[in-house]
């Protein structure tokens, strides 16, 4: 008796409609992902820094002058290609930054730009059907972006 062995074959089903819609729905947020997450680290490193210089900074005029001129600085790098986001990637940016920092866009904004225009921003967010109050729950019902961003972070490696 002679064994050999045969190459491997894949058979695949057709998918049904729900199966399709799900398929639709995961590739829609694996592509935001992929836009959004660099954008979510950079987000987390720059929050990072600019706290640890404030932590040293009592002064509300140097604070002020410190913030506008980072807010500056941001503008010129980030507006452009954040304005080209839709507003699904968007949301998805918002919970990834949430991700990152522990924060919400709401508190970010809070803190960094005063209550008046965190409120703004979050009624402009709510015309659009967002939220800049939105956490991340990657246990939860962002479980699925997690695993995502887990295989993001390994392209780009990462450590999540």
């Amino acid at each position: 008796m002679t064994y050999g062995q045969l190459e491997m074959v894949y058979v695949f089903g057709k998918m049904s409609d729900s199966q399709k819609r799900a398929f639709k729905k995961w590739t829609r947020l694996r592509n935001a992902v992929y836009v959004t997450y660099p954008y979510a680290k950079k987000a987390g490193k720059i929050i990072n820094e600019v706290n640890v210089y404030l932590h040293d900074v009592s002064e509300p005029h140097q604070r002020k002058q410190y913030l506008s001129s980072r807010e500056k600085e941001l503008k010129k790098e980030f507006t452009t290609p954040l304005t080209a986001l839709s507003v699904y990637q968007g949301k998805i940016l918002m919970k990834l930054i949430n991700r990152e920092t522990n924060n919400t866009c709401y508190e970010l904004v809070k803190e960094y730009r005063g209550g008046f225009s965190a409120h703004f921003w979050q009624t402009l967010a709510w015309v659009f059907g967002g939220s800049l109050k939105q956490h991340y729950n990657p246990n939860g019902e962002d479980a699925e972006m997690e695993r995502i961003v887990q295989e993001v972070a390994r392209m780009y490696g990462h450590a999540s």
